[in-house]
Order: structure tokens, then sequence, then C-alpha cells
């Protein structure tokens, strides 16, 4: 497959060549040149002028003759309901969006615009007498092509998702060819989807926003490729491991019925082909399958052909086999990658470039955020309401990093009409088949905190039903924002800033925590707004920053994982994005704020500890219990109230009755998540153990998630009896110090927190009742 790829670049630059020659005279009397980005990457200067991002842009459907259309396109922005403009009197760099530095323009572009794109080209000798298809990767929004005057098939809706036109008919034979593209997008101001972009100033600006300069008109490579009348426009690849094979399906143009070959290799070598027909699924035998994972990302090369007749299409692809579904781990729900429970650790990917907007610079640009996820031991990546390009979910194939990828939401603070439901619906179907065969993407998130949502229960079932080979999450963060939760799909998603907190652990669903986190540090010099930064926990130090993050993955590894039965976290951020400095990287990609060992260390120590992973502790449940100190010397006291307020004193046969009451408690189901255990005072009925403001207390309850959360303990096992974890700060523990009742943190900075034996005074033995 690399062979391949690189042999198509080579293609690719040669066939430019020819169609640069073919440009319309105009092109010398409008110069170009890149307006200075707000803040430069490491590969802003590296993107040509003329053959910008010249790899091959489908990896999973490859032909050897194609032709990159990228480059410079003369340019005009009229009033949305303008006609073609007779002049077109600036140039652009496709496919960088307008609003960005690297396309030449950069400003705003609004509601009231209309983008015209326009170029000129000539279609290579070679490919006489077969058709020509015309390719976007994406053009957001709504897009109109025309070749040399005359329209190219229907207009295309849809910022997120691959489009492709015929364009035989409307070339002239052996000469010059021009194209026309018109795109209008209304941003927020229409029903569609856009995730985080919002029409705003280009350049940088104050401003606390968690959403984005928008990104218009064409933002993915251009470019033709010449194909038989009967031809493949997809490979459906799924793999099943419970037999050994690739269920193969084969999706094609002007070939219904056609006979197709498929072909599984392996370092050049057949494993095995099998023979089926266009548009029914069939199975290729793959015995003694190598499986991927992140930890082994092998790859099968496949190659498809028509066999209806002589000269049948022919393409290459790739898949890995690889399972994913959810089971009981130990009596936990869980997600299982090749039947096995390996917990998720990610971080939220938001894909924007202060450079490209939402078009990296180069395609080693869109591989460096992958690779630094694996530099920092992460083995999964959400992105967060944005689709990328193809060739992103090929290097994270390659790369070997579990995708979680969101459909890009509507906008928040608004219910969609029918026609915007229609609208979204469709372009999720067309991402989802855009995208199927991707091994690395192992679960579709259909909503976010409420962002336009409706109908949360039935997309997840339509999404289920569409592609069941995957994870479905009915609704990021159910527990915010006023998001609702559809009650369906594979798992539960909380989000917990700074967190990690913990998602309450359900019969039916997986617990994963969707978002927490958000340290922050701004990095004097690589700031876009410079003192204009912010994050949910600012950290005085990148010292501090690395002990703070290191401690949040620590408790997940020590409580939250084991106690609280989460599966799956994710970290914001990868970068920081415009005015958000709660990045791992600076925005510019040019500083790594935390040590990388340090972090990946704490990484590989969360997932080891997840292959090996018993059953939860168990204690005594609707029983009555006391809770005694193990500190050697302290060993004759235990946990009661005094006061509303928890100590430990030394209860002995001889105490009085108000002391072994007081020292007496009923273990009951966790308030807020029955893996996890809540305490109930005896002589206090409805009253439980609660932290609040670090003290320890007993305190009667009410219906608020805060109170259940602050009354629930998940037990870890430790030397010589459990360690009391707290549900929504997994890795702070119950301790006494100077007979107090505290919630603790190893390397905390209270006096609470002291390290002299604190392991000691975070472990507690349950043992039979003072008062039955």
């Amino acid at each position: 497959m690399r062979h391949l790829l690189s042999a198509l670049v080579v293609t690719t630059l040669a066939v430019t060549t020819l169609l640069t020659t073919g440009a319309s005279p105009s092109r010398a009397a409008v110069p170009w040149t890149p307006k200075p980005a707000p803040m430069s990457t490491p590969w802003t200067d590296r993107v040509p002028v003329d053959h910008p991002l010249p790899e091959y842009p489908r990896p999973q459907l490859t032909r050897p003759d194609w032709a990159n259309l990228n480059g410079i396109w003369d340019f005009a922005v009229t009033a949305r309901d303008a006609a073609r403009p007779a002049t077109f009197g600036e140039r652009i760099r496709v496919p960088f969006a307008p609003e960005s530095a690297l396309s030449g323009i950069q400003r705003k572009i609004t509601g009231n615009d209309r983008l015209w794109y326009k170029r000129a080209f000539t279609v290579p000798a070679g490919w006489d007498g077969r058709r020509v298809q015309l390719n976007f990767g994406a053009s957001d929004w709504e897009t109109t092509v025309w070749i040399n005057g005359r329209q190219a098939g229907a207009v295309h809706r849809g910022g997120y998702d691959a489009f492709s036109y015929d364009i035989t008919p409307l070339l002239r034979s052996g000469g010059t060819n021009t194209i026309v593209v018109s795109v209008y997008d209304p941003t927020e101001t229409g029903g569609q989807a856009i995730g985080k972009q919002r029409v705003q100033d280009v350049t940088p600006h104050a401003g606390r926003s968690i959403v984005y300069t928008a990104s218009s008109g064409i933002w993915q490579t251009v470019w033709l490729e010449p194909t038989a009348a009967a031809h493949i426009t997809r490979l459906d690849l799924v793999p099943h491991l419970e037999d050994s094979t690739l269920r193969v399906t084969v999706r094609a143009a002007g070939a219904t019925g056609t006979g197709v070959e498929v072909t599984v290799s392996s370092g050049g070598t057949p494993v095995a082909s099998a023979t089926g027909t266009v548009g029914t699924e069939f199975a290729v035998p793959v015995p003694n399958a190598r499986l991927w994972s992140p930890d082994d990302p092998f790859l099968y090369d496949v190659t498809a052909r028509l066999t209806g007749g002589p000269g049948g299409d022919k393409v290459g692809g790739y898949a890995g086999m690889r399972s994913i579904a959810v089971k009981d781990v130990n009596g936990v729900r869980r997600p299982v990658l090749n039947g096995s429970f390996v917990f998720q650790t990610g971080t939220l990917d938001q894909g924007y470039w202060p450079d490209g907007v939402y078009t990296a610079p180069t395609d080693a640009a869109l591989r460096h955020d992958l690779e630094k996820h694996k530099d920092l031991g992460f083995n999964m990546v959400r992105k967060h309401i944005k689709v990328e390009p193809q060739r992103w979910f090929y290097w994270a194939d390659r790369l070997g990093l579990l995708v979680w990828q969101d459909m890009p939401s509507m906008d928040s603070g608004k219910a969609p009409d029918g026609t915007a439901r229609t609208q979204w619906e469709s372009e999720y179907r067309a991402v989802v088949d855009q995208h199927r065969s991707s091994p690395a993407l192992i679960q579709w998130v259909d909503q976010n905190e409420g962002w336009g949502q409706y109908d949360q229960a039935r997309i997840a079932d339509m999404v289920k039903a569409y592609d069941p080979s995957r994870l479905v999450d009915n609704m990021s963060g159910v527990n915010c924002c006023g998001a609702q939760d559809g009650g369906n799909g594979d798992v539960v998603d909380n989000h917990n800033y700074v967190g990690p907190g913990n998602t309450p652990t359900e019969p039916v669903r997986a617990s994963v925590l969707g978002e927490y986190g958000g340290l922050g540090h701004r990095v004097e010099g690589h700031e876009w707004y410079p003192g204009g930064g912010f994050s949910y926990e600012d950290q005085p130090s990148l010292s501090a920053l690395d002990d703070r993050f290191v401690g949040l993955l620590d408790g997940i590894r020590e409580s939250a994982m084991p106690a609280g039965g989460l599966s799956a976290s994710v970290y914001t951020q990868i970068t920081d994005v415009e005015n958000e400095t709660n990045g791992l990287m600076t925005y510019d990609r040019r500083v790594v704020k935390v040590d990388e060992s340090r972090v990946r260390a704490a990484n590989q120590a969360l997932v080891a500890a997840s292959r090996t992973l018993g059953p939860p502790v168990k204690l005594p449940l609707e029983q009555y219990v006391s809770i005694r100190v193990t500190t050697p010397g302290h060993t004759d006291r235990y946990i009661r109230h005094y006061n509303g307020l928890g100590y430990t004193e030394v209860v002995d046969s001889g105490s009085g009755d108000l002391l072994k009451q007081d020292a007496t408690w009923k273990v009951r189901p966790g308030l807020a998540n029955k893996l996890c255990y809540s305490f109930e005072s005896r002589n206090h009925p409805g009253e439980y153990l609660r932290h609040r403001d670090f003290r320890i207390r007993r305190e009667g309850g009410d219906t608020s998630a805060l109170y259940k959360a602050d009354a629930t303990w998940c037990p870890v096992q430790g030397d010589g009896g459990i360690r009391l974890s707290a549900a929504n700060f997994p890795g702070q523990y119950l301790r006494h110090i100077n007979a107090e009742l505290w919630l603790a943190q190893q390397g905390g900075t209270h006096t609470w927190d002291n390290p002299s034996t604190f392991t000691e005074d975070t472990t507690w033995s349950v043992e039979a009742p003072w008062a039955p």
C-alpha cells in the first residue's frame, strides 16, 4: 500500500503540471500571495503554491491514474443571490478556505456572500475513451459546479461528505476546459451541520469562546480520475472475527449485477480470494487473521475487480481485522476490542489550524497530531464535531488509534426544523458510508451536549441499524447543558470538568467519560491572541500542569476504572484552539506543554492495568458495618460522626451506646453509581457520609447530583484493607489525620494531603458493626 501511494504522489505531480499549463491567461494579470498567518506552524512555509496537498486523497479506493486540481484558482465573492460574475478579481489557493491565511484571501465570509471559483484544465491524452470523474473531498456548504458553462449534475448540500460528478459529456474534445464552482455557506444562520464553526473575525481577537473561525467553500482536495463506464465507487469492508472472514460489498456505477472478484493480500502475497456480485455482501476468508489493534495496527491489502467483461475496473484498498462490542467483564459493562477489555484513553481533537483553519497545511501536519497521540501513550482520539479528510482516517488506521467520530452538530440553542433534520440525517448517512471501512473508527457519536438535539433515541437506532459493526453514543455529555439522553446506544457518556469524575454504571451500556480535563497554561510567544487564552483550570507552570494531568490519569487507573466502572476517557484537548489554551500542545504545534515520557508512562500504566483488571471490591450491601483505621498505632479507632463532622475515635466493648451508634453505618448502593457505595448513619437515617469543601461530614441529602456524588464512595483494594475514593474525584481518598476525616490526594497541596503515612491513613478495614 505504501508503494502504491508513493507512486500516486509522483503521478499527481506530473499530471498537475499538465493541468496548470492549461490555465486561463487571466492568471498572469492577478498576482497571488499568501497572507501572514496569525500563528505559523512548522508546515506553513512548506505548502507548495501550485501543488498543495499532492497526496492521493482516497486511500481506501485507489486507481493509478488521477489528476490533482489543487492550486491557484481565480476567485470572486458576490452577494448571495448574484449571478456568476463577469470577472474574477482575486486568486485563491485551493483547498484552503477563504477565511484562512493559506488561501491568500483571509477574510470573513457571511451568509450574505456567495463564493465563486474558476480554473482551466486539460484532460491528459492518455485518458481518451474513458469517463472522467470530478471529485470533491468536501466543500462547505451548498456547491454548484459548471464545466464549460454547463451544470454538472445536481447541487450538492453538505459540508463534510465527499461528492463526485461524471463530467465526460461536458468536456471539450482535446482542448482546454473551464470549471466554475459556486458555494453558498450560511454557517450558523442556516440550519445545517456546522460543528464549531461560527462567523467571526478571521484575525485574532479577545473572547472566551469555545467556537471558532468558520471555514467556507472548498476545504478538501479537488481532483479528476478516469474510469470505465462500469466502475467501482466504494468498497464496504467489515471484518467478522467469529468466522475469520472479511465481509465485502462492492458498490459500483453502471454495473448492476456485474460479477466482482476481491483478493486479500499480506506483504504482496495473496491470502484468499472470493467472488460475488456488485451490491451484494459476500465473504472472503482470512484464515489465522492477524488482528488490528493500537498495539499492532496491521492492515491487509485489498483489490477488487469487475469481472463482467474485458478490461474490468480494478481498484485497491486495505482492511483491518478487528471487532468491537460491549459485554460484561467481571460484572461490569465494558467495550471490548477483539473480545478483550482495553481502557480507551484519548483526547478531544478539534482539527483546527491557525494557518489553514479547517485544512491542515500538509499531509505531514495531518499525520503529526495523530503521531503525537501515540507519543503521549494515548490509544484513542475523539474527532470532535468535525469530519476529517479520508487521509486522516488512513493515518489513524496505519498508526493504530481508535477513533470516536462525532457527527458535526447543528447550531446550539436552536430547535432544528424538518428541512434541517432531513439534511442532517442524510449527511450523517453519507459520512458513515464514506468511512465505514476504517478499522480505526469504532464508535459514532451522534450528538453533543444537546446542541441542536432532537430524536436522540431514534437517531441512535438509525445509526446502529445503518452500521451495526460499530458502537453508537447517542449523546456525549448527557449530564451537561440541558442535554437529553436517548437512553439507548452502546455507551452512556458524561462530561466532567476538571474531573475526571465518573459516569454512573448501567446494566446495559458501558460507562465512558466523553470529556474531562481542560487544564490550561499559556505559553508566551505561542498564543493566538496574547493574554486572551483561557481554560477550565489554569496551571501556574508547566511542571504543575504535568503533576495535575498525570494525577488525573492516575485517578482513573486507581479508582474510576476499577471501582467506578469507567471504560474510556477523553481529555480536553490535544492542542490549544484559538483562545482556548487547554491543549497538551500549543495551537501552532511548536510546543508540547507536558512531559511526554511522564504522560506516556501514565497512559501506558492505565492501559496495562485494564488488561489485568479483576472484579470490583464488594462490600456487604444493606448491612451495618463499622470502619476501622489500619494505620499502625491507631488500629483501635473507627470512623464516627460528631456534631455533623467526621472523626476517628477509639471504640471498644466498654464504649457508650451513643459512640457505638455514631461509629456504625449501613452500606447502601451508591447514590451516584450503583457499582459504588454510600454509608448511611445508623442513628441518623437518611444522612450519609459525604465530602464538602474537602471535610468529611454526616449530612442529610437532597436530590441533587452533587450531593449524590459527594456521598458516593468507590472502594479499591489496598494493602490490608480497602481505600475509599470519592466517586466524583477519582484518586482522592477518605483520610484520617489528627483524628479528623478529610478528602485527600497524594501529592496535594493542602495540610490534610500530608504525605506522611498517606497510604496507611487512607486504608480502612470494614468490620462487624458496633451497634447491630
